[in-house]
């Protein structure tokens, strides 16, 4: 191996170590760490460049090269954001003199809005009857999905200590091994109660995870998404439903209902307000379907003339970052 290779694989090695023991970054996230830095590893070894001689040009001709390979504008943004990341390590523990990353910018992404179910689709789709194992804790699961508005990774981690079913609370553990409390529904304590009991016959008194299989091993976060998607089914609803959509539904309605974005952001466990925003284009979205359906001139006698909403949803959309 060439010295400007091993220059940065020790610099990538160090940068990996920071990002697992004092960052304690997911394994999630250190793997999309990891993939796009290889591909600047990839791009030194290519081009025999140390990691001290690396520039800005440098960065700029590895992001055209990643862009003819038809990588996603949100793929290249990812990777320079990893890039500029490990620069600014490299530069603190002084392996480096400057950041190449430096006033460098990926194409811009387009930001689709996310898929929210309306409140009746929620509701049938949460409701799943049946007292058997299965039924019992797809309610649980789907229930406290919908109730507390949790990221995938945050309940499939979960664990009967961190729930008080008595005071009808969650203390989770979202992105940065940051924690937050949240309230849990009626129905979505309910329906925890009930598993936990089936939960106890069948797997015994020691599991500690809420969320497993009959042997009480716990459920990975795919067995989860394969389970939503049969339930998208059999619960009869139109569309395929993902994890991530019920959190997205949590936070759309609670919005709606209140209009406290601030709330909605804690409740997310969102670092930036600017992240939680994207909602408030869903909750207009809403009022203008009441103002079209509600108003008596807002439907125009010339049919040529766009409704509220539909100039809503011709628009340009927010930025979430």
């Amino acid at each position: 191996m060439t010295k400007p290779a091993s220059d940065l694989t020790l610099a990538l090695e160090g940068f990996e170590h920071y990002l697992r023991f004092e960052r304690r970054l997911s394994d999630h996230t250190l793997e999309g760490y990891q993939r796009d830095l290889l591909r600047l590893q990839e791009f030194c070894q290519t081009t025999e460049v140390s990691l001290t001689d690396l520039r800005h040009f440098h960065i700029r001709q590895c992001l055209a090269q990643l862009h003819r390979r038809n990588l996603k504008p949100r793929s290249l943004q990812r990777w320079l954001s990893a890039v500029r990341t490990f620069f600014q390590y490299c530069l603190k523990h002084k392996l480096t003199t400057l950041n190449p990353c430096t006033g460098l910018q990926a194409p811009k992404a387009e930001k689709p809005l996310p898929k929210a179910l309306d409140v009746d689709q929620a509701i049938q789709f949460v409701e799943v009857k049946g007292q058997d194992f299965l039924s019992l804790r797809d309610r649980a699961c789907l229930e406290l999905f919908y109730s507390s508005g949790l990221r995938l990774s945050e309940l499939v981690s979960l664990d009967w200590g961190d729930v008080d079913l008595k005071q009808a609370q969650l203390r989770v553990t979202g992105k940065g091994r940051k924690t937050r409390e949240l309230p849990v529904g009626r129905h979505a304590l309910d329906a925890l109660i009930a598993w936990q009991q089936v939960q106890q016959s069948t797997c015994g008194d020691e599991v500690t995870a809420i969320f497993t299989q009959r042997r009480g091993q716990r459920l990975s976060p795919r067995s989860i998404q394969a389970r939503l998607a049969k339930l998208s089914i059999t619960q009869g609803v139109d569309q395929p439903i993902h994890p991530h959509m019920l959190r997205h539904s949590f936070a759309s309605h609670l919005l709606e209902s209140s209009g406290d974005l601030r709330a909605v952001q804690e409740l997310l466990g969102h670092a930036n307000l600017s992240t939680t925003q994207v909602y408030t284009h869903l909750d207009f979205q809403h009022l203008a379907k009441v103002y079209d359906s509600a108003h008596p001139r807002a439907k125009s006698r010339d049919s040529d003339t766009p409704t509220a909403s539909a100039a809503v949803s011709s628009s340009e959309q927010p930025s979430t970052e």
